[in-house]
Parts: C-alpha cells; sequence; structure tokens
C-alpha cells in the first residue's frame, strides 16, 4: 500500500455527491479525492455499494461520511482498504442499531416536521417509500447559512431517502476497529447535534465542533470539513505505509 490514503467522500439523504464539490476544491491538489453516488436505498445495500467502490482502489482510504453516508461509512468503513473515518454532521451507529433508535433518544429537529412522503416502484413487490425536505423548507432546515440561491436549486434537486432505511439496524461499527474523527456543526436543524456528540463521543473520536454551522457545513465552512480529513489523513498515513 502507497503511504498516503486515497480521500471517499460519502454524500447523505437529500443530497447528491456534488455537496462534497467545495470539500474536493479544497483537497485535489493534495491528495486523490473521489465521491461516488451513494444510491440512498437502504444502510445495507448502500454499504454494499460503497464496499464495491472501495473494492476498486488499490490502497488505503479516508472514508468521510456526510449525514445518513455516516451510517453507510459505519458499515462499509469495515472494508480492509480503509484506514480512517471521518463523520461529518452524520451519524455514528452502533452495531444492531437503527437510523430511528439512535434519533429516538434525542428531541426532534426541525426537520421531522418538514417531511414528505412519495411511493417509488419496487419490480415485483410492493411500492417503496421515498422521504424528501419540503422545498420551501429546505433552505433553513438543511443549509441556513448557505446562499439562498444555492439552496433554492438544492431543495429542487435533492435525492430522497428510502424511509425503510431508517428502521435497518446497523450489521457491524467499523468505529470501533477504525481511528474516527468528527465535526458537530453547532446550529444543525436537520440533526440535532446531541446526536452526533452521543455518537461521536461513544465512539471516542477526536471532534471538532463547529460553532454556528448548518448541516450543510460542507458547503458552508468547507476549509474546516478539509482540515479535519487532512488531520486524519496525516494520522494514518504512517500506518498505511
Amino acid at each position: 500500500m502507497s503511504a498516503s490514503p486515497m480521500v471517499v467522500l460519502v454524500h447523505g439523504a437529500f443530497a447528491d455527491a456534488s455537496s462534497w464539490a467545495a470539500v474536493h476544491a479544497q483537497l485535489k491538489d493534495e491528495y486523490t479525492v473521489v465521491a461516488p453516488p451513494n444510491p440512498l436505498r437502504g444502510v445495507e445495500s448502500d454499504a454494499a455499494y460503497t464496499r464495491s467502490v472501495l473494492d476498486q482502489i488499490d490502497g488505503p482510504v479516508v472514508l468521510v461520511g456526510h449525514s445518513y453516508g455516516g451510517a453507510v461509512i459505519t458499515l462499509a468503513g469495515t472494508h480492509e482498504n480503509v484506514v480512517g473515518l471521518v463523520y461529518v454532521a452524520a451519524y455514528a451507529l452502533d452495531e444492531g442499531e437503527s437510523l430511528g433508535e439512535l434519533q429516538g433518544r434525542f428531541p426532534d429537529s426541525a426537520l421531522a416536521a418538514n417531511l414528505k412522503f412519495a411511493p417509488f416502484p419496487i419490480a415485483g413487490g410492493e411500492p417503496g417509500t421515498d422521504v424528501s425536505v419540503d422545498p420551501a423548507a429546505f433552505p433553513e432546515v438543511f443549509a441556513a447559512d448557505v446562499p439562498r440561491a444555492q439552496t433554492e436549486f438544492l431543495a429542487v434537486s435533492q435525492r430522497p431517502l428510502a424511509a425503510s432505511a431508517f428502521e435497518e439496524p446497523a450489521s457491524a461499527a467499523a468505529w470501533k476497529v477504525k481511528p474516527s474523527w468528527g465535526i458537530v456543526p453547532t446550529a444543525d436543524t436537520t440533526i440535532n447535534p446531541d446526536v452526533h456528540r452521543f455518537g461521536f463521543e461513544r465512539a471516542g473520536m477526536t471532534v471538532r465542533e463547529v460553532e454556528g454551522a448548518s448541516h450543510a457545513v460542507a458547503l458552508s465552512q468547507p476549509e474546516v470539513v478539509a482540515d479535519v480529513i487532512r488531520e486524519a489523513v496525516r494520522a494514518v498515513a504512517p500506518v498505511a505505509a
């Protein structure tokens, strides 16, 4: 394995890989960075897809997850190529725990009252249910510190998450065996910041709080997110050599 890990960025619900664009711009001259699509169909299946991406990488990886992407990297991070994990405003599930269980221990965020539900077809089976954010509420709920013109487009281009993902228990917890870092945006109104704090503290992560940042901290303060990723890469690079 080479000494310099690749950075793999996994986006969360209600977004796509372009949500990492500003972080990529910060890191691209220092590291090889990829941001694969996250299907948003279920924790296990999305983790399997992410592992298929990792299978194609010849060398160590620092795996970064935003929001629901944290649940995905919690499973996919057990891959042998992964040498470090970074959770950005993300869920850090324990083995056997679901998103709904973790979130249910804390007061609801503003997101809960602004969700929309719609059916989606499943070949050969009953329709599933997609969850998205009411576009009218999206700018304030998801990205209050991002320019309004940008968030208005994000609101109408968001990618929904399958509702079943909220009840799916995690089959592994990679943070138990991989060094991990966490970023808590203190003004997150998509996920209660205490959900982040609880999961990160339980995992023994190195944590940075970003005062006044929204859930979309990777867009509003990409330099801070990139700095934590650099810290992770520097910390694990000697191990990967």
